[in-house]
């Protein structure tokens, strides 16, 4: 990888073809909005591009759009969508350092963790892919006098709203099954980081992806969102972002009776028993919260600590926080860059003052980081509990809050008071122990002795306020494809006569 100095000059290069402001592709055109807004560098708060700001009419014209390419594409047989997708896979890798650079300038993210999500991004593409000539199968049910055959047709147009903090790696998380599964979309990109979304779509048609197919329409969710979740040509929506938007998606779309799929906040706790491999559970709670800038659903935000390595554990924390290196994201020694905005920036330094009053002590970090830019220091609090904000609410940053716990019932106890319920992370040698606690914890996704290690054929979403819904292996095509049974006689039975 190239030092800053080269990095720079690429992204200068790379971020040139934006100069001319962003448009819409909706149908395989540009298309313009007479109003526009800026996208902000987090390095610097300088604008990076000027982009088309659509609402109403610009989201009917993709419906439309998206709703005249269905039928061919839903006809396309499975094995010409696999090809095709792969094509896509294909133009993402030959473009992964152009696409990892823009990301990294847009979101302000380390580029040593953009490099690898553009190409997890081509690794969505080819699993689904794979999958998309399976993807009508169903089975195959008998019952004394009839047999019953289930497919799975796709639903229809769907919308894909995408958050702001991987956006390129999510946005294939979501468009490539419901493209495999034969839907066409309609995606609102982020309003903080909408950038890759039209690299996305650009390497889709160059591959081969037929006009209207995948649509991108760029704005804010009052009023663009809003009109994407109650148009009533939009079947589906998925949607990965903050909870209460889910919420008010999921009013939006009600009159409709539109299917979601949501993918929500996280307090996710880390679990740490004093029989654990105390070296790795340090290493794993420590990636997990400060890579990405903490800036991650899946983040174990809250590190849960059995009281005997209590203190050993936070110590050990504290200093890998206090090494860890804050600079420009191109540059491939930056651990955390700035956070994505400054609004976002001023709400995760708001949280240091509320911990101080609640009496939690600062063990690393705790402001900001320069005069410019949004950066942030990596942050450990100590000594607090659970009723404390910075252990209630989620504060997307590189923020961790320690806690105490004496035993299973209370470590339990506290990782399942929370709204949310996405992830947890477990770390003890003692298998009935591990058994235990993942039978209770109330998380749609587990690790036990492990950080997040992704497998794409398992089922990925959450509970509670974490979301609705499940992603990954056929789960995602149970999304955006309908369930249909049809009923065979075997056998000539009994038919009520009614009137005769």
């Amino acid at each position: 990888m190239a030092d800053l100095a080269g990095n720079l000059k690429k992204a200068e290069a790379a971020l040139a073809r934006f100069a001319c402001g962003v448009t819409h592709r909706i149908g395989g055109a540009d298309v313009a909005s007479s109003e526009r807004f800026d996208t902000l560098s987090p390095v610097d708060g300088k604008v990076l591009a000027t982009v088309a700001r659509g609402g109403p009419a610009e989201v009917g014209q993709a419906v439309t759009a998206a709703q005249a390419a269905f039928g061919d594409w839903r006809a396309l047989p499975g094995k010409d969508r696999r090809a095709l997708l792969h094509r896509v896979a294909d133009g993402i890798e030959a473009r992964a350092e152009e696409i990892a650079l823009v990301e990294s300038m847009d979101t302000g993210q380390a580029i040593r963790f953009m490099s690898k999500a553009a190409v997890r991004g081509a690794d969505n593409f080819r699993f689904f892919a794979d999958k998309a000539p399976e993807a009508c199968d169903g089975q195959t049910l008998h019952a004394p006098g009839q047999v019953n055959m289930t497919s799975r047709r796709p639903i229809g147009p769907v919308a894909v709203i995408t958050p702001w903090n991987t956006p390129f790696m999510l946005s294939t998380w979501k468009i490539a099954p419901a493209l495999a599964a034969g839907c066409t979309v309609v995606q609102k990109p982020a309003e903080f980081s909408p950038l890759t979304a039209r690299l996305l779509v650009e390497i889709a048609e160059d591959a081969g992806l037929p006009p209207g197919v995948l649509n991108v329409v760029n704005g804010f969710g009052e009023d663009c969102g809003r009109a994407l979740t109650e148009h009533p040509g939009i079947r589906a929506v998925a949607f990965v972002g903050e909870s209460a938007t889910g919420s008010q998606i999921m009013r939006q779309g009600a009159a409709t009776l539109k299917r979601v799929h949501f993918e929500l906040g996280g307090k996710n706790p880390v679990i740490i028993f004093d029989d654990a491999d105390i070296d790795r559970a340090v290493d794993a709670a420590v990636f997990m919260i400060y890579s990405l800038n903490g800036e991650r659903c899946t983040s174990s935000s809250r590190l849960l600590v059995q009281d005997t390595i209590y203190d050993e554990v936070c110590a050990r924390v504290a200093e890998r926080a206090k090494r860890i290196t804050v600079g420009h994201p191109l540059d491939p020694e930056t651990v955390v860059g700035p956070l994505i905005h400054p609004e976002h920036e001023a709400k995760v330094l708001s949280y240091f003052d509320k911990a101080r009053e609640e009496g939690a002590q600062i063990a690393a970090g705790g402001g900001k980081v320069g005069t410019q830019g949004c950066y942030v220091a990596p942050t450990l609090f100590t000594t607090a509990t659970n009723g404390m904000a910075i252990a209630r609410e989620e504060i997307f940053g590189p923020v961790l809050t320690a806690i105490a716990f004496r035993d299973e019932a209370e470590a339990l106890a506290i990782a399942n008071d929370t709204e949310y319920g996405l992830t947890a992370y477990l770390w003890t040698r003692d298998l009935e122990r591990a058994f235990r606690m993942t039978g209770g914890l109330e998380a749609g996704m587990m690790w036990v002795n492990s950080e997040n290690l992704r497998h794409l054929p398992t089922p990925f979403g959450g509970v509670k306020a974490s979301g609705i819904g499940r992603d990954g292996g056929d789960w995602s095509f149970d999304f955006y494809m309908e369930t249909v049974n049809v009923c065979f006689a075997t056998t000539e039975h009994r038919i009520p006569k009614l009137g005769g």
